[in-house]
């Protein structure tokens, strides 16, 4: 079957963030939204579909996970991440970041250090900062047009305090998927200092085509395996985000009953009715869409970056491996970064993601979501040429 992703849908009247949040952040709802992490694509209808068939019924009653709802979890891991996940490891998360929030508190005590790696994913700030925990910075490197990690400096910034490493994996917002090689360097240095290893892995399956594998931080040595709890989940990859539903793979016993007596004890370990169903739709029926999707948002990527070559030199995007993030550099406009927020958004008429809300390094950039029909974005580089056209 081929999927249309060249249809463009009202989101309107929705309550989509997207669209909801455009006065408050950008001065003006006359913004085409490109900044929202979720995609423009219609949600897959083998997963509306289940969803509507459950609809059916007139009782939308207390749940429980479907019989194959960890099963199929586990054969998706395999076939695509060849991690062989056993069936004790998972169990159900209500949304990564609230993941992330859980493994700072309760793997970590108020005043410890976690480190990160800017720029990257900004609630990563919010779920150590706001539970009092010490954000320590280990700025990555750019390097022939991609991130890189700086181990020089990441073995400067443990000390006895250091108790949790939040990594982002495949990167947000630069679309890098890391290599074996660095990540088995990173868990060396983590061995070296005790330090557990939380990887977010909600990219994983949105490696873009020609681009290597996703490796799981966990697979890279017996200490990692041992030491890194994992989370992952269908829905951004499903364009399927208000179900709310991931999970959390952790092998080790001790660390993983630690997490799931924090996950009980709050009476977070479950999900709702339809973050199951639609999980097992995506998981039984997705790979084609999958596959497509992906071909199309690389073609919006190569897009992009053929238009701003051509027509806007001046703006330089990061061309991603993974998701359908671009990381734009915008340095050569000459602004400071309120000034190229207001630029984008009441010149260019756009509504991207103002790079320094990422962190150090994030100055002078802004984030693009390229999940949407080519001819929207085909606008975006319109209006976007027009507005530094009228620069000179």
């Amino acid at each position: 079957m081929q999927y249309n992703f060249d249809e463009v849908i009202d989101r309107k009247n929705t309550n989509a963030v997207k669209l909801e949040r455009c006065k408050a952040l950008f001065g003006t709802d006359d913004v085409l939204p490109l900044w929202v992490a979720d995609m423009d694509f219609r949600t897959p209808d083998f997963i509306l579909d289940a969803l509507r068939q459950r609809l059916e019924h007139p009782i939308l009653g207390y749940t429980m996970p479907p019989a194959n709802f960890y099963p199929l979890m586990q054969q998706w891991i395999t076939a695509h991440h060849n991690w062989n996940v056993k069936r004790e490891w998972i169990g159900f998360l209500p949304g990564i970041v609230p993941g992330l929030a859980f493994a700072v508190q309760c793997l970590t005590e108020v005043g410890d250090e976690i480190i990160v790696q800017p720029p990257v994913y900004y609630p990563f700030f919010n779920v150590v900062k706001n539970n009092n925990r010490t954000l320590v910075y280990n700025p990555l490197i750019e390097k022939d047009g991609k991130f890189v990690m700086d181990f020089e400096d990441l073995e400067k910034k443990f000390s006895p305090k250091t108790k949790l490493f939040i990594l982002c994996n495949p990167h947000n917002p630069g679309g890098r998927v890391w290599m074996h090689e660095e990540l088995q360097q990173l868990a060396d240095i983590c061995e070296k200092h005790n330090v557990t290893i939380v990887s977010d892995e909600i990219h994983a399956d949105m490696v873009l085509p020609g681009n290597t594998r996703h490796t799981p931080m966990a697979c890279v040595s017996e200490w990692a395996e041992n030491h890194t709890v994992t989370f992952m989940a269908p829905t951004k990859v499903f364009n399927m985000p208000g179900l709310i539903s991931s999970g959390y793979i952790i092998p080790n016993a001790d660390l993983r009953h630690k997490f799931a007596e924090f996950l009980e004890a709050s009476e977070m370990n479950s999900g709702n009715l339809f973050a199951y169903i639609g999980a097992v739709a995506a998981y039984e029926h997705g790979e084609e869409w999958r596959l497509q999707m992906l071909d199309y948002v690389k073609k919006n990527i190569d897009f992009i970056a053929e238009y701003l070559s051509k027509h806007v030199p001046r703006i330089v995007p990061m061309i991603p491996e993974a998701s359908f993030l671009v990381w734009l550099d915008c340095e050569n406009l000459g602004m400071e970064t309120d000034e190229l927020h207001r630029f984008f958004s009441l010149q260019a008429r756009l509504g991207l993601n103002k790079g320094t809300i990422f962190g150090p390094g994030g100055e002078n950039h802004l984030r693009l979501n390229v999940a949407c029909p080519r001819s929207v974005l085909a606008q975006a580089m319109d209006q976007l040429k027009a507005a530094v056209d009228a620069l000179n």
